[in-house]
């Protein structure tokens, strides 16, 4: 059975900020199932709750800043029970918090209790990796010493799969080395050549001088990754959701125009 396939709000975040409502609408035409959020738009969880029932829509998950959930995490994580989510995900760590610097062991125990304080919500923890996990400690990738340290029970994988790539791994084989951990899977395609600056095209503003790679994010099936290999690794590993994200178009497209070439395309593929 295919899987049902939802789209991170972010990728359309401008159209959302203007009308969340008439944004959601317009996701569920284009044949998702799902949504993965990003900020609330200035929303009460209750209206966005009712908001995603009234259209059709299956909320699995929101993504949060990771000091803001250290900060007030019931509080914070109350919200995302509300709206109905399944799960929420740590989505990225500043320069300060990453495996290179000083305080990843930090990071390590305060996402091990916000994974209990989810748990006691009823909600599952995710971690959404970018490329930066991908160093080495004592010989194991970040990555991997995260979700060593942390049970399963309180931390799940959310695989970005254009990161993985990025970061020098297999996609399709590294969601399967996750077996049983990997309940959502990110779908991000791209296309060009790693660079120092493109974090840029995630809104990290960069002061690295440009080098020319032509990097750039492109929908789903518009780039270099292997999506057959990566959806048939996904239904292997036991994925539960893909969720398509686009940060930033590319090709012309605007962003609604680009989840919605994303959609047809894995539609093409039976999702």
């Amino acid at each position: 059975m295919a899987l049902p396939v939802a789209v991170q709000v972010y990728s359309v975040r401008d159209d959302a900020k203007e009308d969340l409502h008439g944004t959601l609408e317009k996701i569920k035409a284009m044949g998702y199932d799902g949504v993965e959020f990003a900020g609330l738009y200035g929303n009460d969880p209750e209206d966005i709750k009712k908001m995603c029932e009234e259209i059709g829509l299956v909320p699995i998950s929101a993504h949060v800043p990771y000091l803001d959930m250290v900060g007030a995490p019931k509080g914070i994580l109350k919200k995302y029970a509300a709206i109905g989510c399944e799960y929420v995900a740590v989505p990225y760590l500043s320069a300060d918090y990453r495996p290179e610097g000083d305080c990843f062991d930090e990071v390590i125990a305060n996402i091990k209790n916000l994974g209990k304080v989810a748990k006691e919500l009823g909600i599952q923890l995710l971690y959404h990796n970018h490329d930066f996990e991908f160093v080495k400690i004592d010989g194991k990738y970040a990555l991997d010493v995260l979700y060593e340290e942390v049970p399963a029970e309180y931390l799940q994988t959310e695989l970005d799969t254009c990161w993985v790539n990025v970061g020098g791994e297999v996609p399709a084989e590294y969601i399967k080395k996750y077996t049983g951990r990997a309940p959502v899977v990110h779908l991000k395609d791209f296309y060009g050549e790693k660079s120092d600056n493109m974090y840029e095209l995630i809104g990290i503003k960069s002061d690295k001088p440009q080098r020319p790679s032509g990097f750039e994010l492109r929908p789903v099936g518009s780039g270099v990754q292997d999506f057959p290999a990566i959806l048939a690794a996904a239904e292997a590993a036991g994925t539960k959701w893909v969720v398509v994200e686009q940060d930033n178009p590319s090709m012309g497209l605007t962003p609604m125009e680009s989840i919605a070439k994303s959609r047809e395309y894995l539609k093409t593929l039976g999702y």
